[in-house]
């Protein structure tokens, strides 16, 4: 569905685009011309003086932003705010990744939507995320070389060639300063997106942890200060979470020195100001955004070297680019076109998040985990199911009419169902390993129908597993000898999820359809296009104790 739906798009693209930009020729016209109007304000003279604030005494402004996942609207406002600075400070614009995935514009269209409006924005610096390997390593050289920006990453290396594949950082002249902006990507990417980094036959063909990461940045920051930059500012894709192979960014900043400051992301979390001491016992500032656009960053470094970073949230910005708005309202009408049908509609909420925003699908058991694995279990005919929390991205936090485009952003990745077969044993000791971080989340965190258990956070075990009998609808104990069907995505037994913990099942069924289709195929089918109350709360079948 997903594939012929992106067919659909992409054969429509050129034609809709071409109108759309058509109609709103002058209004484009207008913007580019108010925005060259703004640079030649810049070098022009009046009475001999230049009407700019002289070089030596201009702020340079660092505009950042991470894990956008597709929240596209605001990219409008971030342009317009970069542009607004633009006349009293020398100021660029960088990425730290999780750009092309998360939401409907980038799974119906593999990302390339989402392109179509970074390209707009002229950034100065984009490094990658584990996200935006999703879609396979030639798909995501496909979207990156149509980025007119630097694509900067210190440890994706070639392991044919020993090199890396991008340049590990660029040098942007800012007045009369050279700023010097480094970029890296989470090494845990090599098993959360396993399928990228290998070839048919599961040999490694690209590697982010040739070295340890600290080293590799190391020698990006020494190479970057022997090209002359002042400044060396680390674009990191590390976050903070303790499942980080030992790489998130505090750990980096202590084993290293040089950096001046780090625009993070990954964690996903709203941090203004962290300080941590590097290997020499210098104060090194963390800084992160937050997620899909709660927060535009601002690093402003002044005349005299001081930096200051502030979070703005997205709502009190009032700046907008027209241009990219317009090119905002193209795309938009081609997702509307495509998503707005009618697929079910729900008398309860979806969650994955509380009430204050927390992530609590990746700790415990959320009604829609419930929701979606009874579709593959029950749509399969298997013993049991499974599905890793983060394959989860967004929650329907509204009741009544759901739509396609409601449904493809619950889960919109390419991940297609398989059933595999899988001994008693072996999933005992997947649950004790995927529920081991608790209670930190993880994305790896399982979701399951068919099965019951409890789990002992703080002795890092699991008891009481029960499989749901098919024919007595009655909980039995789990028989450790015993063959189980498990039915999950691919991706988790083949392609690095769920900490590999199925790797090398034996697949008896590949259905050759993604886990939305069979989702959506389970509420049409099953449930009569209509999720009732049964699913309003988790029904019990992880208990944390």
């Amino acid at each position: 569905m997903i594939g012929l739906a992106y067919m659909m798009m992409v054969c429509a693209y050129a034609e809709v685009q071409a109108r759309a930009l058509s109609s709103g020729e002058k209004k484009v016209a207008a913007a580019q011309k108010q925005k060259d109007k703004s640079k030649r304000k810049k070098q022009k003279r009046k009475d001999g003086e230049a009407v700019q604030t002289p070089v030596s005494q201009r702020s340079i402004v660092v505009l950042y932003e991470n894990d956008v996942h597709c929240e596209v609207d605001g990219y409008a406002k971030l342009a317009g705010l970069r542009d607004a600075i633009a006349d009293t400070a020398d100021v660029c614009l960088v990425s730290n990744g999780d750009y092309v995935q998360g939401q409907t514009v980038g799974a119906i269209s593999k990302g390339q939507y989402v392109v179509d409006i970074m390209k707009t924005l002229n950034y100065d610096a984009i490094t990658l995320g584990n996200h935006e390997f999703d879609y396979g390593m030639e798909r995501m050289f496909q979207l990156l070389r149509q980025v007119p920006a630097p694509i900067v990453c210190c440890n994706l290396y070639d392991v044919k060639n020993g090199r890396t594949v991008f340049a590990p950082y660029v040098i942007k002249r800012m007045g009369d300063k050279k700023v010097a902006f480094i970029g890296v990507v989470t090494p845990t990417t090599l098993e959360t997106e396993a399928y990228a980094f290998r070839d048919e036959c599961d040999s490694l063909i690209y590697d982010l942890q040739r070295e340890d990461v600290h080293v590799l940045v190391q020698r990006a920051v020494d190479e970057a200060k022997r090209a002359g930059a002042d400044y060396v500012i680390l674009d990191s894709h590390l976050g903070e979470e303790p499942t980080s192979r030992h790489s998130d960014s505090h750990t980096v900043v202590a084993n290293t020195q040089g950096i001046d400051i780090v625009l993070d992301g990954h964690s996903h979390a709203a941090i203004v100001a962290d300080t941590v001491m590097n290997k020499i016992g210098k104060p090194v500032v963390v800084t992160q955004t937050g997620t899909k656009f709660a927060n535009i960053g601002k690093l402003v470094i002044s005349p005299d070297g001081k930096m200051t970073t502030s979070l703005i949230p997205i709502e009190s910005v009032t700046e907008k680019s027209e241009y990219v708005a317009h090119v905002l309202d193209s795309i938009h009408t081609l997702l509307d076109k495509e998503t707005n049908r009618i697929i079910c509609k729900s008398d309860v909420p979806l969650r994955i998040l509380d009430n204050e925003g927390n992530e609590i699908a990746r700790t415990r058991e959320v009604n829609v985990g419930d929701l979606v694995t009874d579709a593959f279990r029950l749509m399969t005919g298997s013993d049991i199911s499974v599905l890793n929390s983060g394959s989860i991205r967004n929650e329907l936090k509204k009741t009544g009419n759901l739509s396609y485009g409601d449904l493809l952003s619950l889960l919109p990745y390419d991940n297609y169902i398989v059933v595999a077969e899988v001994k008693g044993s072996t999933i005992e000791a997947m649950l004790k390993k995927l529920t081991s971080f608790l209670p930190q989340p993880d994305g790896q965190f399982p979701q399951v129908s068919g099965l019951k258990f409890i789990v002992h956070s703080d002795e890092h075990r699991v008891s009481d597993v029960q499989v749901l009998n098919g024919v007595t609808q009655l909980y039995e104990p789990i028989n450790p000898d015993r063959t189980y069907t498990v039915a999950t995505t691919k991706y988790c037994v083949t392609d690095g999820g769920l900490h590999n913990t199925l790797k090398g099942s034996k697949i008896v069924l590949e259905t050759m359809k993604t886990y939305n289709q069979v989702f959506i195929e389970y509420v049409t089918q099953r449930l009569n296009r209509h999720i009732t109350t049964d699913y309003a709360h988790p029904q019990g079948r992880i208990i944390v104790k």
